[in-house]
């Protein structure tokens, strides 16, 4: 814990301070880099993409678990099979599923034109993630079906854990599905949610791998998120301090938003 969290976390700290290249260079500026970057319009846009990101895919993370919770929490014959096969985009590296669906998305031998193409639904070729009218939506339905697995496997444990006698008194009582659903699967949730909700939350916000083999945060900053820009100003640009205060200032808002959720999720 300390060599692998703890360390590297204080000395990301330690070095935000300092204008560094991290081997012979190591000036000391103070808070010089926090104020750079937080008097950067730029760096304000930038984060305002991310939570835009974010909500989008974690919404969607939510959407389908729950409808596939839902769909999966049934004692039917042959049921495992299908969790096997809806659990396999969380097991694929994230490397090979942003590979892939670059392939799939390529605007000469992709796929996806082939196929609208093939049923009339485009005369031409479409650049999916070279255009700035569909990199982002094309980012998030690519980061939305690797990710939705996670939710759903945690939401369906929850599910798996609710004393079937609460449905079957609500039952008796003449409880409609929907107040089912709200007076009792949701409450029993809660704390489920919780933690899955902090967790899906602080890892698209802070995700980096798909976004950088898809886009490279292109085109123009359609798909630039705040990981992408940080990489990019640590080794393209070698400015290590100035990306370890951006790194700090990103751990301090996923602390935020963490808070924000248990207050507002918080059980009574």
């Amino acid at each position: 814990m300390f060599v692998l969290i703890i360390y590297p976390l204080l000395y990301g700290v330690y070095i935000s301070f300092f204008d560094t290249n991290l081997v012979n260079k190591w000036d000391f500026v103070g808070i010089l880099n926090f104020k750079s970057i937080l008097t950067d319009l730029n760096f304000y846009k930038i984060i305002l993409l991310t939570l835009k990101f974010s909500i989008l895919v974690v919404g969607g993370h939510f959407l389908i678990g729950f409808i596939l919770a839902h769909a999966l929490n049934r004692n039917i014959r042959g049921m495992a099979i299908f969790r096997s096969i809806l659990l396999l985009p969380w097991l694929f590296p994230e490397a090979v599923i942003a590979l892939i669906f670059k392939w799939i998305f390529n605007p000469l031998y992709g796929l996806l034109n082939h196929v609208l193409m093939t049923v009339g639904l485009t005369s031409e070729p479409i650049s999916w993630l070279g255009s700035k009218e569909y990199a982002f939506m094309m980012l998030v339905f690519v980061c939305i079906w690797k990710g939705y697995p996670m939710v759903m496997t945690m939401i369906l444990a929850g599910l798996q854990n609710i004393d079937k006698t609460l449905y079957e008194a609500a039952r008796v009582d003449g409880v409609s599905k929907w107040q089912e659903f709200l007076y009792i699967t949701l409450p029993s949730l809660k704390s489920v949610l919780t933690v899955t909700l902090v967790l899906d939350t602080v890892w698209w916000f802070k995700h980096y791998t798909m976004a950088w083999v898809l886009t490279n945060g292109g085109p123009g900053q359609e798909t630039s998120l705040i990981s992408i820009d940080i990489y990019k100003t640590a080794f393209e640009f070698f400015d290590f301090g100035k990306a370890a205060a951006m790194s700090v200032v990103v751990f301090v808002v996923c602390l935020a938003i963490s808070k924000l959720y248990r207050r507002l999720l918080r059980d009574e």
